[in-house]
């Protein structure tokens, strides 16, 4: 006899694939925010465990789970801020840690990399944040508008006038 799987088996399921395809980029996101690692790892668990306690509340009409999951991490992340006492902006503290080592030996890559980094540094928080919720969250305009409270055509203008700074940034530089 062969046993079916529950409820709750099938939800722990889903859970884990949600898991296991954000963990990365959620980490990303989350380190994007606080310019902090170690604090990165921290609340990118909270938001995972705050994410399963609520899996009830999550409404498939407003949007999908990674969105969602996203959504909970930006208020973990702010959460952390503040209770760093710092102001409810992102922090424009340079990261704890070095930028991690290239793997290619190609020096126009590297010399791309850097141009990359050094113009994203050059943005303010905010802007960051809408280059990570774009490219390392991969959420679309309609659910980068509902993780920051903006209107999609709103999230559209800023992200559309964010990555022409960062462009313009990164043609300027030698």
């Amino acid at each position: 006899m062969t046993a079916t799987p529950t409820a709750v088996d099938a939800t722990w399921e889903r859970f884990e694939a949600l898991y296991r395809s954000s963990r990365d980029d959620l980490y990303a996101y989350v380190a994007t925010l606080l310019r902090d690692r170690a604090a990165a790892e921290d609340v990118t668990a909270l938001a995972f465990e705050r994410a399963y306690r609520r899996r009830r509340s999550f409404d498939r009409r407003r949007g999908d789970e990674r969105a969602w999951l996203f959504g909970i991490a930006r208020n973990a992340a702010l959460d952390e801020l503040r209770r760093r006492k710092r102001h409810a902006t992102l922090a424009a503290d340079p990261l704890d840690d070095p930028a991690p080592p290239l793997a290619e030996h190609d020096d126009e890559q590297a010399l791309r990399r850097t141009t990359v980094r050094a113009a994203l540094d050059a943005l303010a928080p905010r802007e960051r944040e809408l280059v990570a919720l774009k490219f390392h969250a991969g959420l679309s305009h309609a659910e980068i508008a509902r993780v920051l409270g903006v209107s999609e055509s709103n999230a559209g203008t800023l992200l559309h006038r964010t990555l022409t700074k960062l462009r313009r940034a990164c043609l300027a530089t030698p």
